[in-house]
């Protein structure tokens, strides 16, 4: 029997679908191994050496491994084929002892889960590539260094339970540094002068571009003195057509997915979080229906453009397909890898209704189409400008229409069309309204997951199988959160360890040095650098400088507010101090008095606890970051609400009556569960 051990169960179940009685195939779970939670867990002295340990939580299943491996004739390792993937192989190898016990074992990878590529990959097992191996703990043992180093001093200087990370803590600066750009930021106000004309029954619109040979740029027209001056020297005027050009474009189709543009384009398309977007992509890789979800490369495989092109001439036709089209990634992409697409384009989305769940089939039917259109010609349009004469004043109308829809057939993206009449020089149109619009600047827009990740990408932060990780843990911390619009706005905690640690561990934030510690794990990877002299490169000046740093920062940064609040338990002053999750009130006789309150938020809800009668309920978060709604009163009164509160009561049981994510109304109390 051959043992054939992947990371999970649904990879595990596919591949079996495959693979005869011949095999076994046993999921890890992830990984086996792990630095220890509760110490630093990395030798210094010793040359960074890491002091692995088998995770609690594995403790089991690797017991179940051992006595599989005891049965099996020979073992391959089957786990994913990048860093991670490679690293988990490396742990599998150490904690089952394979080597010890000499059990012939074989690294095999693949790409995709089908039976074609699973045949090759065993025919061809490869050797555990030691420099993705060793990458993947360089980075492992950075982030450790920087975590469990640096969080301690910020407990100190700010207050407990804080934690700092290498790649987080740049995120968080965008962010921070974005908000206080919104907030220098002073609103222009401008006018734009529009027409309604008319020809042959036929509206359509027009923008004042020109007075003279002078162009009026967007913001030159910059008050309504100004704009009513413009509006009574057209008093009277005859629009007539001056020119009219008419010419075809192009629109080319986007090359197919990488991890970080799937990821950008399900949030803008369906709002899907990125760490959501990886969920449903690796579910989708495991059951077999991409390639993998994880990949910065470009590269299709000639077996893909093949599948490609066979399927766009039998369903659209020859003048579809563009011919075999190549995409070139940019920086350190690895070319062996592929670009995500579907394992067989003749599953399309509406023949896999059954099989796949709404989310799951949003995706794979997004990853679907990019593929197909990237192999499909350009969209042709054809488009009509018009410049139209009025008095000394030039109006533009603009015009778009679709000739040819190529790539569009199957991959939609906005394409507005404004059809015009036809207008011909010298035309003499009508006026239906002169239309001046009034508007202001807006300050530059707050991130959200896709412009995130973007900017992110565009500085060479992270790596696109971390982006998921980087938006969940800086959440996670109650350093940003998430406003109106789903976009990022820091917390005050935020902003002060972000000040923090611009002004004292500038390297730790700062994007360029971050980008080249993530250059010199590639160069890990390539076999090109060692990874421990990169560990010592950064870990040195850091330590000198945290040093530093303790002796010359003596006092806690954030200082308690005093109030003229007694505390209710042992009369003593009530302060206002920050905590991890904000501002609370607190006894200045801690720790013998533990006396804490919330801090009442005047945006709260004014909605009364329907259970103690004397406090409100407002909204709280819990210590994983979670928001939830609760009394004010606590700990006197703990009622606690997931749902957001409404200030109405049920008609049967008189509970509050409270909004779910999706807008439904409910009761709040779960044993009448009136809707």
């Amino acid at each position: 029997m051959k043992l054939v051990i992947v990371e999970s169960p649904t990879k595990a179940k596919t591949l079996q679908k495959f693979l005869g009685s011949d095999y076994k195939i046993a999921s890890s779970y992830g990984h086996l191994r792990d630095l220890p939670k509760s110490k630093l867990g990395i030798d210094i002295e010793n040359n960074f050496e890491p002091q692995y340990i088998i995770m609690v939580k594995a403790k089991k299943n690797l017991k179940e491994l051992k006595a599989l491996v005891e049965k099996a004739d020979e073992v391959l390792l089957a786990t994913d084929p990048d860093r991670e993937g490679e690293a988990i192989s490396w742990h599998l190898l150490a904690a089952l002892e394979l080597e010890k016990k000499k059990i012939p074992f074989k690294r095999v990878t693949f790409h995709e889960i089908t039976k074609e590529a699973i045949q090759h990959a065993i025919e061809n097992p490869e050797k555990l590539d030691l420099n993705l191996v060793n990458a993947q703990q360089a980075r492992r043992v950075l982030d450790r260094l920087v975590g469990y180093k640096l969080s301690p001093f910020l407990w100190k200087k700010i207050v407990k339970g804080l934690s700092a990370g290498r790649v987080q803590s740049v995120a968080v600066r965008f962010i921070v540094e974005k908000e206080e750009e919104i907030r220098k930021f002073n609103p222009e106000e401008y006018w734009t002068i529009k027409v309604l004309l008319e020809k042959e029954k036929k509206e359509f619109e027009a923008t004042l571009i020109k007075r003279g040979t002078e162009s009026i740029k967007k913001l030159d027209v910059k008050s309504k003195e100004e704009s009513d001056k413009i509006l009574k020297d057209l008093e009277g005027a005859k629009y007539i057509v001056e020119k009219v050009e008419e010419k075809e474009t192009k629109k080319s189709p986007l090359p197919p997915f990488t991890t970080s543009s799937l990821q950008q384009t399900s949030w803008n398309r369906f709002k899907y979080s990125a760490k959501r977007t990886m969920s449903l992509a690796q579910n989708l890789y495991e059951r077999g229906f991409i390639t993998y979800h994880r990949s910065d490369s470009l590269n299709l495989s000639t077996l893909s453009l093949g599948l490609a092109e066979n399927f766009i001439l039998s369903t659209y036709g020859d003048k579809y397909w563009s011919g075999n089209k190549f995409y070139k990634s940019k920086g350190n992409a690895q070319e062996a890898h592929e670009a995500i697409r579907p394992t067989d384009p003749k599953r399309t989305p509406e023949s896999l209704q059954d099989a796949l769940e709404g989310p799951y089939l949003k995706i794979y039917e997004l990853i679907w189409s990019r593929f197909l259109a990237s192999q499909m010609n350009p969209a042709i349009f054809n488009q009509i400008s018009a410049d139209i004469k009025a008095n000394e004043f030039t109006f533009r109308a603009n015009g778009k229409t679709t000739k040819f829809d190529g790539y569009l057939r199957v991959y939609q993206t906005k394409t507005e069309e404004v059809e015009l009449p036809s207008l011909i020089e010298k035309d003499l149109l009508n006026l239906v309204k002169l239309n001046p619009e009034q508007s202001f600047t807006n300050p530059p827009a707050r991130f959200n997951e896709a412009s995130l990740i973007k900017i992110l990408e565009e500085n060479g932060i992270g790596r696109p199988s971390t982006y998921a990780a980087i938006i969940t843990t800086i959440q996670l911390r109650n350093y940003v959160e998430k406003d109106d619009q789903k976009r990022f706005i820091p917390t005050e905690m935020g902003e002060i360890v972000n000040k923090l640690l611009v002004t004292h561990f500038q390297n730790i934030v700062d994007p360029t040095f971050t980008a080249g510690l993530e250059e010199s794990l590639d160069a890990v990877a390539e076999g090109k650098e060692s990874w421990k002299e990169v560990i010592k490169n950064f870990y040195e000046p850091f330590e000198e400088n945290l040093k530093n740093k303790e002796k010359e920062i003596e006092k806690k940064i954030v200082a308690p507010e005093t109030t003229d609040k007694k505390c209710p338990k042992c009369g003593s002053d009530i302060v206002i101090k920050l905590g991890r999750f904000g501002k609370f009130y607190a006894c200045t006789n801690f720790p013998k008095c533990k006396h804490t309150e919330n801090l009442k938020d005047e945006s709260a809800f004014k909605i009364p606890c329907p259970n103690c009668k004397k406090g409100n309920i407002v909204k709280k978060k819990s210590k994983k970051g979670r928001v939830f709604y609760g009394c004010d009163n606590y700990p006197e009164c703990k009622t606690a609400l997931w749902d957001e509160p409404t200030d109405k009561k049920c008609e049967v049981c008189g509970s509050i009556i409270v909004k779910t994510k999706k807008g439904l109304e409910k009761c709040s109390n779960k044993d009448c569960g009136k809707e």
